[in-house]
């Protein structure tokens, strides 16, 4: 009786601090129905029923969604989600994508492999 009072107090702990952290990271202009620092407030006070409210009214509207781009696997459905760091902005299209590292530049490459044709390797 004691662990599982312990470990729905825990829960309920988490589930308060995720709901918290995320009102405060959530850039102001997206925060739907009451101002940013009420919002912290009412989750700060109310707990669990804060918490609850600002997971449902903060899920994104549709126009927010992003449907019609593309996704980070380059399929349907670009919203990355509160946990992604874009607190529902869709995501941006794959023609605007630049090179992630010096392996996914083919100029990069090309310059690589004429180094490597020029100088022999040394024994």
């Amino acid at each position: 009786m004691l662990l599982s009072g312990a470990l729905l107090t825990l829960f309920v702990t988490g589930f308060w601090l995720y709901c918290l952290t995320d009102a405060i990271l959530t850039p102001a202009p997206e925060c739907r129905g009451l101002s940013k620092p009420t919002w912290i407030a009412v989750i700060a006070v109310t707990f669990i029923v804060g918490g609850l409210a600002w997971l449902i009214v903060r899920r994104p509207s549709g126009d927010q969604v992003g449907a019609d781009e593309p996704g980070p696997d380059g399929w349907g459905g670009g919203y990355d989600g509160p946990a992604g760091g874009q607190a529902g902005r869709p995501v941006a299209s794959q023609a605007c994508v630049q090179p992630a590292g010096p392996d996914d530049d083919p100029d990069f490459l090309h310059a690589l492999g004429a180094a490597i044709r020029r100088d022999p390797p040394v024994s």
